[in-house]
């Protein structure tokens, strides 16, 4: 009997696909920060059972967050793994520093996020990954100080991708639109002198914030998806890209919807951003 139950198991062994895992933490050394920076790979299911290639979609954290905090903040535990299976995409979160808005600083060497981003972080990406190397099947988007990072970087490389989103995103780093407390708006204003210097906030926007960018986003033709909750704090900077970008006649989809600055708004409208992204990437044959 026991060498029955043993022969049984050595066969549901070999009959069984391999378990493998579908989401790698990688370490990504930036020469232009001189430091490494972790970031999560989403594979699909099938992703160790054939050698196809995929498209890829970067998704960002927000301000003070982490790589992992599309992993283990949102509401659904499975989000970025069904998706991932559902879309048959990669999707990779990096992580980046806080309140850094993914752009590079003139004044910190240690501030490097664009270029760490396009120069580093992709390449090693395609390198590694079993990607579509190609901006027709590369995508972006992300919350809050995320959402800011992918509209701004699309914006300026549109060679990269075909579509791009903000979720409850800070397009304008202006603080004194954001319906913050005081102690709040001190911090973030503080933080951006730092990185940026005396910079001007009105317009014409500087090109470190979103706002500042709808003409390249006009020109590059890249598919944009933004949306925010009516009761973000950010809701107004939001309603302003939106307005911008009517008057210019960039095309993109805008919503407003209920919910706020939570993981519960963010974990809802995902969804909703790979189904917009899905219908523009270009897939292997």
């Amino acid at each position: 009997m026991i060498r029955r139950v043993y022969l049984a198991f050595w066969i549901l062994l070999l009959v069984q696909p391999p378990i493998f895992s579908q989401v790698d933490t990688v370490e990504v050394f930036s020469t232009a920060m001189n430091k490494s920076l972790k970031a999560a790979v989403v594979k699909p299911e099938e992703y160790n059972h054939n050698n196809k290639s995929y498209p890829t979609i970067y998704l960002l954290h927000g301000g003070s967050g982490s790589f992992s905090d599309w992993h283990k903040k949102t509401t659904d535990p499975n989000l970025l793994t069904n998706l991932a299976n559902q879309h048959n995409v990669i999707i990779v979160t990096p992580g980046v520093g806080p309140s850094s808005y993914y752009y590079d600083s003139p004044r910190l060497d240690s501030v490097k996020y664009e270029t760490y981003f396009t120069q580093e972080l992709i390449p090693f990406i395609d390198k590694n990954y079993r990607t579509i190397n190609d901006r027709q099947s590369r995508a972006i988007t992300g919350l809050s100080m995320g959402g800011h990072g992918s509209l701004m970087l699309s914006a300026k490389h549109p060679e990269l991708f075909i579509a791009a989103g903000s979720m409850s995103g800070v397009m304008n780093i202006d603080t004194r639109m954001w319906k913050v407390d005081e102690d709040f708006r001190k911090l973030r204003q503080d933080g951006q002198k730092a990185m940026l210097g005396d910079i001007t906030y009105d317009s014409p926007f500087t090109e470190y914030t979103v706002v500042g960018l709808v003409d390249k986003m006009k020109d590059n033709g890249i598919s944009l998806i933004i949306d925010c909750g009516i009761n973000d704090f950010l809701l107004e900077t939001n309603r302003q890209i939106h307005q911008l970008l009517l008057q210019n006649q960039t095309p993109h989809e805008y919503t407003e919807r209920p919910g706020a600055h939570t993981w519960q708004y963010w974990t809802e409208a995902l969804p909703f951003h790979m189904l917009f992204i899905n219908k523009v990437l270009v897939r292997q044959p």
